[in-house]
């Protein structure tokens, strides 16, 4: 995982295991089912009395970003192939996902808000 840390400040506790990422032991992500054909962006937010939540709160207490599924493709023969058919490709190009990994995962960290969230 590539951690970016903003500010000087004391930063959100997390930690990994295996695809899940745990923040401040308030929040837990299974980041292989939330990778998606797009980017995928988290917010991760505190309200004014610590507690974290996704997407909604005063502060920004980290990010997560997913980069887009990476696939693996090669030409194969087109199994549905008629000559006779108009259009018809003799080859396509089959695409294969490669496997999720946390090492392209991006956490960007925050200072926390001083006397807001003490781990």
């Amino acid at each position: 995982m590539i951690i970016i840390e903003r500010g000087e400040g004391k930063k959100i506790s997390h930690s990994e295991m295996g695809n899940w990422l745990n923040v401040g032991d308030q929040l837990m992500f299974n980041l292989e089912k939330m990778e998606d054909d797009a980017a995928v962006h988290i917010d991760v937010m505190g309200s004014a009395n610590g507690k974290l939540r996704e997407s909604e709160g005063v502060y920004y207490v980290a990010q997560i970003d997913i980069p887009p599924r990476a696939y693996t493709e090669k030409e194969i023969d087109n199994p549905d192939y008629d000559p006779d058919q108009e259009g018809s490709q003799k080859k396509i190009i089959e695409r294969d996902p490669v496997p999720f990994s946390m090492d392209n995962v991006t956490l960007t960290l925050f200072e926390l808000k001083e006397g807001v969230f003490d781990e």
